[in-house]
This record gives structure tokens, C-alpha cells and sequence, in this order.
């Protein structure tokens, strides 16, 4: 079994707070409870960095010789603490106050009124943190328990915030919640696998990095960590981001705003095809994991729209949609990747093959990655990475290195569904290695000076010109270009076998739903 990625090792504590948030749910979904939990933490590791802050202030007084009530004064000083990039938190919302009335039955009107005075004395947080604590439904008692329980985590400890706690209970508790609400969890959380084998791909250094569909953000915090890991500063990117949904807009506003990381994520949530709110912006970069499949996206309204260059996404699926917005949202330099359905490689009704031969043939598919199924919480539908690049020539290369080869006329398969390791029951992870060997084959086969020198492999990367693609009709399923391994049929071991035939039924099983829904819209036709 393929070693596990470092970073998902529990810290120790995060299952015991979500059995403890689990206890609130009584007759409320993950979809409302995780709001409590999630906002509870923000608030604790806010006040813990207050309380650091305020403490360190106090002894730098004390050697100053400043005491009374001046010294109390500059302890109340709001600039004492924004200064060193604190938020300021008013008394009424410190933690220490909030627990000394946990026990209280108007311990959630409380909390709600801390969260509006944090808004109001931090403009960035306005209108972003939840404020329904004192709502019928949550248990007052088990809610004055968790903040209890959240009392003994040092959440906000100059420590733990190295180390990234608290973003590492946030992908936590993201990655839990989406495993229990199933479908709708997938809106908003990645696995973090396959955002960091998006980022390591595309290797955003320096520029402006946008997501469409930013969810609760994860693209941009492995964006900020790469760049950090590789000798640069966050301020080397520029973040833009859109939300449609508006409790996963503030919970994207949360999760940036506790990293630090600064964002344009829009005065609102807003839907990227009807309410664009970066119609100007041409990005360097473009990570996203839109929505898959989605038939409600109001294409009809939008059968003019400009940014439909390579054709006319159809109505009732938006996957082409989101590719042909992404790609008019790149610079003239600009590279995206993208996570989408397996089926978007080889559909062909309502036009989406001709769309793809056109993005084919204009040059704008760099790679596709398919990927092992299983790695996502909210669905068993396979899925797949698409890098598109708006400049395949050798001028394109990132600041400080030599230029790349000429790739244009000329598309990279990797076929990845054999990479990756069970880490429960129904879940599976790529690991730091598996992520290695995928980015380093791209990153030789775009001609990296330092990335070694690329060749095919049977049955796992294939370099294919236009023209091969065109013989097979414009599908990009990497498998009819990479082709198998040399191994004896009986080789393959029956878990991973079941595993691959389980992949493969999937697939027909999405197949034969798009057939049906043909079938279906055809005899609609016929009715009327």
C-alpha cells in the first residue's frame, strides 16, 4: 500500500470535537450544525491570537515601566493589536467571557452578539460569520458543552498557528461534513490529494490565481502554500475567487481570513455565468472543481453569450460552460486545471464533441490526468484533470527559468486511475509520491530543464498530436492512448480488479444515464 500523505495525519483532537459537535445535531443536518462548529473554532482561534497578543503586550509594558491605567488603556488599544495583524476582539466576544455563561440559557443569543460585534470591529469579517445560535433547534445544554470542550484547545497559539492547526481542523471537519451530508458536501470541499496535484502541475509562483467556484477555498490556501514551500511570499499572488452559494462564501471568507490570506472574493456570493463579478479579470492561473453535471445552470438565457468561443454549451449540462468561462478568463499566457466527469472526455450529444474538437484544434488542451476513483466523499463518479493553455509554445516557462519546448499541436494523457491507497473503508488518497510521479511527467514532457527527460509509458502517460486525436473522433480518455501494461492477464490482483471493474461499471452506469436522458427528452418532444 502506497504510503499515506503526511499532512492528513490527525492531530489528535479534531475527532474528539467533531463527536462532541456531532452530539448537537438532534434533528439538525450537517449542512446547519457544521455552521455552529465551524464558527465556534473561528471565534476560539481568533481569541486565542487576542490573547497571545495582549499578553506579550503586557510584559513589553511592564519593562517599559508603563502601568495604571495608561497601561490598561493600551491593552484596550484596537491599533495595539490590528497592527500585528490581530483581529480585535470586543470584551463581549472573548472566550473567556462566553464560557463563564456556556451554562446559561442565553448562552446562543450570547454568541450571536459576539459574532455581530467581531463584524462590526473587523470590516473584513462583515457580513461573513454565522449568527444563528439562538435558533429553537440547537440544544442550548450540549452547546454550552462544546464550548467548554473548545475552551481546551489552544487553537490560536503562535505554535500551533506554524504548524497550520486550526486550517488542519477545517479540512477536517470539511472533509467530515461532506462524508455526512453525501452529495452536497462536494460543493464546497476537495480532497486536499487532488487540490495539491492541481497546484503542483500548474506551479503557480507569481501572477493572479482565480476560482470560479472557490467553495470554502481550498485551491487558493495550496496555491499560498506552494508558493511559500518553493522560497516566495504570499503577496507574489493575487487572489480572486467566486461563490455561488452564500453559506460557503462566508465560510471561504472564514477559512482565508484565519491563514491570513488576502482574496477577492466579490462584495456577495453570485452565480460565475449570470453574475460575473470579475468580467474583467484575465488570470495566470485557474484552479476549480465546478459542480459536476450540473442541468440547472440557466444556460438557456445565455445562448449569445461571448464566451462561448469553441460553441454552444448545451443547456442541461454545464461542464462545457465552465471550460469555455475559465479559458475566457485566461491571460494571453494564462494556464488552467480543472477537475470535471469522466464523461466530459468523450461526450458527444447536444455538442460537446464538436466543442471539444474545437478546443483540440485551437490548442488550448495541454493534458488531461485521469484520475482513481473514490477520492471524493460526495460521489463515485470517475473523474478527470484538465490543464488548458492558452500559450503551448516555448515562451511560456515561469519567471527565473529557461523556456519550455514547443508542445504545440501535441497533448499529454496520464492514466492515474492505479495510483493512490485506501485510507478507510470507502476513501481513497493520492500520496506525495503518486503526486510526484504525475507533475514530474508533465513537467518533462513540457520540457523542464531541471524535470529530466520525458518518454511514454505503456499503460501510464502518452504524448498524442492532434492527429491521432482526431482519428479517435476527439475523445480524450487517456486509456485509448496510453494503452496497458505488459503484464499477464492473471496478474492483476483480485482487489484490484474488483476495483478496476467497479471504475469501469461506474462509468457505464453515468453513460447509460446520459442515454436515458436522451431517450427521455426525445419522447418529450415527440408528447408535445
Amino acid at each position: 500500500m502506497a504510503r499515506k500523505s503526511r499532512n492528513a495525519e490527525p492531530l489528535g483532537f479534531e475527532d474528539t470535537l467533531w463527536k462532541a459537535a456531532d452530539k448537537l445535531r438532534g434533528s439538525m443536518d450537517a449542512s446547519e450544525y457544521k455552521h455552529v462548529v465551524l464558527g465556534l473554532v473561528f471565534l476560539k482561534y481568533i481569541d486565542d491570537a487576542f490573547t497571545e497578543r495582549r499578553s506579550k503586550l503586557a510584559a513589553d509594558l511592564v519593562a517599559e515601566g508603563i502601568t495604571g491605567d495608561h497601561a490598561a488603556d493600551l491593552l484596550e488599544s484596537r491599533d495595539e493589536y490590528t497592527a500585528e495583524g490581530v483581529f480585535w476582539v470586543p470584551q463581549k466576544a472573548r472566550w473567556e467571557f462566553l464560557q463563564s455563561k456556556a451554562k446559561q440559557p442565553e448562552i446562543g443569543k450570547l454568541i450571536d452578539s459576539a459574532m455581530d460585534a467581531v463584524e462590526v470591529e473587523n470590516p473584513s469579517l462583515r457580513g461573513v460569520l454565522p449568527k444563528n445560535f439562538s435558533r429553537p433547534a440547537l440544544d442550548l445544554r450540549r452547546l454550552g458543552e462544546l464550548v467548554d470542550l473548545i475552551a481546551g484547545l489552544g487553537l490560536g497559539a503562535a505554535e500551533h498557528r506554524e504548524k497550520d492547526i486550526l486550517g488542519r481542523v477545517y479540512e477536517y471537519f470539511l472533509g467530515r461534513f461532506a462524508s455526512a451530508e453525501g452529495k452536497g458536501g462536494g460543493e464546497f470541499y476537495t480532497p486536499r490529494s487532488v487540490v495539491k496535484t492541481l497546484v503542483e502541475m500548474i506551479e503557480p509562483y507569481q501572477g493572479r490565481v482565480y476560482d470560479p467556484c472557490c467553495g470554502s477555498g481550498g485551491m487558493f490556501v495550496q496555491s499560498e502554500r506552494f508558493v511559500e514551500a518553493h522560497g516566495g511570499r504570499r503577496n507574489d499572488i493575487a487572489v480572486y475567487g467566486q461563490e455561488s452559494n452564500d453559506t460557503t462564501w462566508r465560510m471561504a471568507k472564514m477559512n482565508l481570513a484565519i491563514r491570513g490570506i488576502e482574496a477577492d472574493l466579490g462584495p456577495r456570493w453570485a452565480d460565475s455565468f449570470h453574475e460575473d463579478l470579475h468580467p474583467d479579470l484575465k488570470a495566470d492561473y485557474i484552479l476549480a472543481n465546478p459542480p459536476f453535471n450540473i442541468s440547472d445552470w440557466g444556460g438557456d438565457q445565455l445562448r449569445e453569450d461571448p464566451r462561448w468561443r469553441y460553441g454552444v454549451p448545451p443547456a442541461g449540462n454545464a461542464n462545457y460552460a465552465w471550460l469555455q468561462h475559465m479559458a475566457s478568463h485566461l491571460s494571453p499566457r494564462g494556464v488552467a486545471g480543472i477537475v470535471l466527469a469522466n464523461g466530459s472526455l468523450s461526450s458527444q450529444q447536444s455538442g460537446e464533441g464538436t466543442i471539444r474538437q474545437a478546443m483540440v484544434e485551437g490548442d488550448l488542451v495541454e493534458c488531461i490526468v485521469a484520475l482513481p476513483g473514490q477520492l471524493f466523499y460526495s460521489t463515485q463518479i470517475p473523474v478527470s484533470l484538465w490543464f488548458l493553455n492558452r500559450d503551448k509554445g516555448n515562451g511560456h516557462t515561469r519567471p527565473g527559468t529557461p523556456t519550455w519546448r514547443d508542445r504545440r499541436g501535441e497533448v499529454l494523457f496520464i492514466d492515474a486511475r492505479k495510483l493512490g491507497a485506501m485510507v478507510d473503508r470507502t476513501h481513497r488518497e493520492l500520496s506525495d509520491e503518486d503526486i510526484a510521479r504525475i507533475a514530474d511527467t508533465y513537467h518533462a514532457w513540457r520540457g523542464e530543464s531541471d524535470a529530466g527527460e520525458y518518454q511514454d509509458v505503456p499503460g501510464f502517460c502518452a504524448s498524442a498530436t492532434v492527429q491521432q486525436i482526431a482519428e479517435h473522433r476527439f475523445v480524450l480518455t487517456p486509456g485509448r492512448y496510453v494503452g496497458s501494461e505488459a503484464v499477464e492477464e492473471d496478474d492483476e490482483p483480485i482487489g484490484e480488479k474488483i476495483a478496476r471493474l467497479k471504475r469501469e461499471l461506474y462509468e457505464a452506469f453515468e453513460e447509460s444515464d446520459r442515454l436515458q436522458e436522451r431517450v427521455r427528452t426525445a419522447l418529450e418532444r415527440i408528447d408535445g
